[in-house]
């Protein structure tokens, strides 16, 4: 059995959790399902609204699912949360992503 389906398997027997999301979040991202990544990291920023890692790989793949905006604001959100924390290296990483993502989003 794969981590991926131990993890589904948790979560379908009713454990729910900021880390089981984060972490099937994860793995989806790394298969390239952009769009199923974002759906679990989504449910892992509303468990843990001070989870600044989840919020970094949130923003990410919403933008690379397409939702530039949503990524955006994501990212923003999440560049707040880690200021507060302290979460200094996270930030920076959000910043760099946030701002190739504006890029994306301009005509032209």
């Amino acid at each position: 059995m794969t981590m991926k389906q131990r993890l589904q398997d948790m979560l379908d027997s009713g454990q729910d959790n900021a880390l089981l999301r984060f972490s099937l979040g994860e793995l989806l991202a790394k298969e390239g399902d952009n769009a199923g990544a974002a759906e679990h990291l989504g449910h892992a920023v509303a468990f843990d609204p001070d989870y600044s890692a989840a919020w970094k790989l949130y923003g990410k793949t919403l933008v690379d699912s397409g939702a530039i905006s949503a990524g955006i604001d994501a990212l923003d959100h999440g560049i707040m949360v880690a200021e507060a924390r302290g979460d200094n290296q996270a930030a920076r990483e959000m910043q760099v992503f946030a701002k190739r993502a504006r890029k994306r989003q301009e005509p032209g």
